[in-house]
């Protein structure tokens, strides 16, 4: 395997430019599936590349399951310090199992008690107005998406930004923000390295379900209004880990309705620095794999070769 087995492990490092630049100059929905989709490969590459180095240093352990020929030296030059990294690689795997776990569990024990609250209501409409003072509204997926709003966050808005509310939560609703949003959430704990995409999807979901809002509505001034406004009331509020109306960096996001609506390309020219940020992206993700793939089958060359007949 050699280094091939570290660089998706680094790798990662080539995303964090279009991270920032994506938001600027990508459309909202192209920058969240670009940025998702980059941050799910180069964390699956990278923990595939972790197992493979709990493969060797698992089999350097007295009493391990596995065959006897998986600890001959010839395995273990497969790994250069295969002491330090095989050992290390367990622990760095388990920490990730249970951050993953963590996240996962963190969502499921807030959905299951906000689907508890909402089945103990009769009231089975789209919209689920909650009496609580509290300022709050988020989309509520599940076999039957939901919005839920609080009494406390419809009493500080007008009918239209109401509708804007309304319309931005269904955007959330429409483009599966949630599962966009948890696959960049474990993406970051399988590699810390992917972190700053988590804000970065986290912002472009809100401006996708903003333009969306925007679109529907007719009005992007309103829309604005209604986000600063909802921003400024539930500052205090403790937000879900689901898509929430006045999450994200709001100035930005009031900023960006009260200009011109984003164009919508595939991809940023070449000859800027987005275009540039993405292609290293692309290079770096597609290196990755590659590395990563190689040194999957090299290990399996390997631990075939030392696995008695």
């Amino acid at each position: 395997m050699g280094v091939f087995v570290f660089l998706p492990l680094v790798l990662p490092l080539t995303a964090l430019p279009i991270a920032r630049l994506a938001e600027r100059h990508l459309h909202p929905r192209r920058a969240a599936r670009l940025l998702t989709t980059v941050a799910v490969i180069l964390a699956s590459c990278s923990t595939l590349c972790l197992g493979l180095l709990v493969v060797v240093g698992t089999a350097q352990l007295p009493g391990n399951p596995l065959p006897d020929g998986w600890s001959d030296p010839e395995v273990r030059e497969a790994v250069p310090h295969d002491q330090f990294f095989g050992k290390a690689a367990i622990v760095a795997l388990l920490v990730v199992a249970t951050a993953c776990a963590c996240v996962v569990g963190r969502q499921r024990r807030f959905h299951a008690l906000a689907h508890r609250t909402l089945d103990s209501s009769s009231d089975r409409s789209e919209v689920a107005v909650l009496r609580d003072a509290s300022p709050y509204a988020y989309a509520l997926s599940g076999a039957s998406g939901r919005i839920v709003v609080s009494t406390g966050m419809l009493a500080c808005l007008d009918p239209a930004e109401r509708e804007a509310l309304f319309a931005h939560e269904r955007a959330h609703l429409a483009g599966r923000h949630h599962r966009l949003l948890l696959a960049v959430r474990l993406a970051g704990c399988a590699n810390p390295l992917l972190r700053p995409l988590m804000s970065a999807v986290t912002y472009s979901t809100e401006r996708w379900a903003d333009e969306e809002a925007a679109r529907v509505t007719g009005d992007r001034r309103t829309t604005a209004r209604a986000v600063g406004k909802a921003a400024l009331v539930s500052r205090h509020a403790s937000a879900p880990p689901l898509p929430a109306f006045a999450a994200g960096p709001v100035p930005r996001r009031v900023a960006a309705l009260l200009g011109p609506v984003p164009p919508d390309r595939r991809w940023p020219p070449a000859l800027t620095p987005a275009g540039v940020a993405a292609y290293v992206a692309a290079a770096g993700t597609a290196l990755s794999a590659l590395s990563a793939l190689n040194a999957a089958i090299a290990l399996f060359l390997v631990l075939k070769a030392a696995t008695p007949l």
